[in-house]
């Protein structure tokens, strides 16, 4: 089985997933997602394996989502092509196997999927 991390390193709780699963002899394939942004595919792939609509995925609290004024947007494609465009808006951590997904908040939440 694959297992994926879209990490950030600055953020506490992405580094918590990923030494939990470094802790369960998991190495996952690290993907910084800030510097190696998600193709649509990939955001639209995660969000299916997760069971979630775009928005209980993104950031809400981020300058960005403000500013594109997002709360109004209620066009799943439109916040979808924003998460690309800004992958700041993503929600972080996520770690995702070949047929599930599962968002690090908190960290644990990721054994459910493993």
């Amino acid at each position: 089985m694959s297992i994926t991390i879209w990490h950030n390193p600055r953020c506490s709780k992405s580094r918590q997933t990923l030494e939990l699963l470094t802790i369960q002899g998991i190495k996952p394939q690290i993907v910084e997602y800030l510097k190696q942004a998600p193709s649509l595919e990939d955001i639209k792939s995660v969000l299916d394996k997760l069971g979630l609509e775009p928005r209980a995925i993104m950031r809400k609290g981020e300058a960005v989502y403000k500013e594109l004024n997002l709360k109004e947007v209620t066009d799943d494609k439109a916040l979808i092509q924003a998460m690309f465009e800004h992958p700041i808006l993503i929600e972080r951590p996520i770690v995702i196997t070949d047929t599930h997904a599962a968002i690090g908040r908190p960290p644990e939440s990721v054994l459910d999927i493993l």
